[in-house]
């Protein structure tokens, strides 16, 4: 853990917040600055900077993240009308946490990408 880490500092409950989900690989927390109706942040328990560092030995941190995503979603009730899920990569990608996390946004119909 990096000790200025805010997500170590959330998943050890040095600093308050509503966790929705937790498991061995993941938790998941509402982001504070909403980009959609629902916008949800999966987030790996390892503290883990992000996608550049990824290696073969991760694949059951990723599925994990994945599978929680499809879950909340779901628990969110947002499964059947559609959602989005994004990792911002680096500073110009709009990673503004060094942790990597994975954004489910929904609820409301989102502008196309590209």
């Amino acid at each position: 853990m990096a000790n200025d880490c805010i997500f170590c500092k959330i998943r050890d409950g040095k600093i308050p917040s509503e966790i929705l989900h937790r498991d061995d690989v993941c938790f998941v927390i509402r982001d504070i600055a909403p980009k959609a109706t629902v916008h949800l942040l999966v987030i790996p328990n390892e503290h883990f900077l992000e996608l550049t560092g990824l290696t073969p030995g991760h694949a059951d941190m990723i599925s994990g993240m994945f599978l929680a995503a499809k879950e909340m979603a779901k628990r969110e009730g947002i499964d059947k009308s559609g959602y989005r899920l994004v990792f911002n990569q680096g500073s110009d990608g709009g990673q503004e946490v060094p942790h990597l996390h994975l954004h489910v946004l929904g609820g409301r119909k989102l502008a196309a990408m590209g």
